[in-house]
């Protein structure tokens, strides 16, 4: 298969395209760019929001290409703006049974698609309890989980620590103007890294804001 030159071959970015979510592919493609970029040497890469696993398809086969793998965490009931009557409930995401999200089969099967069991590792729970007992740094932290004030706010305060010195944070759905969207990330989560004086943006592409934990 030919390389494209944001690094994944034909094939795993066709499989990235066609996986459901909510990830403009040209965000996609400077998540693996910026991925690609990261040293190893520091840890794993850890995503916080896997919903149906379209994220994990443009990280992914970075991971392995860099000889580590991508930790996906996600209670996979779905985040606030997923529930019923929200902009962007999905339907057919509701367990008939329990009458709940449950977005981890078709993640699942997503990952099991594009050939990636190997390399994303689901990590099912609520992120403040994992990242409460996680002890690994690391190179890479994607953080795109619940868009409201509170789930921003913990996985800002929850996760950033474990982003090894050099390592980087890449933030989603960062929108300065309230016109363009939802303020929790960009309150949450990147006004509180740059006040910490521990990050530096290195890199905006779209929504996407990227920045480097300081050695």
């Amino acid at each position: 298969m030919t390389e494209v030159s944001v690094g994944l071959t034909t094939e795993e970015l066709r499989h990235a395209r066609g996986a459901r979510g909510f990830m403009p592919d040209d965000e996609g493609l400077a998540l693996t760019r910026v991925a690609a970029s990261v040293d190893p040497s520091l840890g794993p890469l850890l995503e916080v929001g896997g919903y149906c696993g379209k994220s994990a398809c443009y990280l992914g086969p970075i991971a392995r290409r860099l000889g580590t793998v991508l930790f996906s965490v996600d209670h996979h009931r779905g985040s606030e703006e997923n529930q019923v009557g929200w902009e962007w409930h999905e339907s057919d995401l509701v367990d008939p049974e329990t009458g709940l999200m449950d977005t981890l089969p078709f993640f699942r099967r997503t990952v099991f698609d594009a050939g990636l069991e190997d390399t994303v590792l689901a990590v099912v729970g609520e992120s403040a309890a994992v990242a409460g007992v996680w002890s690994t740094p690391l190179s890479l932290l994607f953080i795109d989980g619940g868009h409201g004030d509170q789930p921003a706010a913990d996985d800002y305060e929850f996760w950033t620590p474990h982003v090894a010195p050099g390592g980087l944070l890449v933030i989603h759905d960062v929108f300065e103007d309230p016109v363009d969207g939802g303020r929790p990330p960009y309150e949450r989560i990147y006004l509180p890294a740059l006040e910490s004086g521990r990050f530096t943006e290195v890199e905006a592409y779209g929504s996407l804001r990227v920045l480097r934990s300081r050695v």
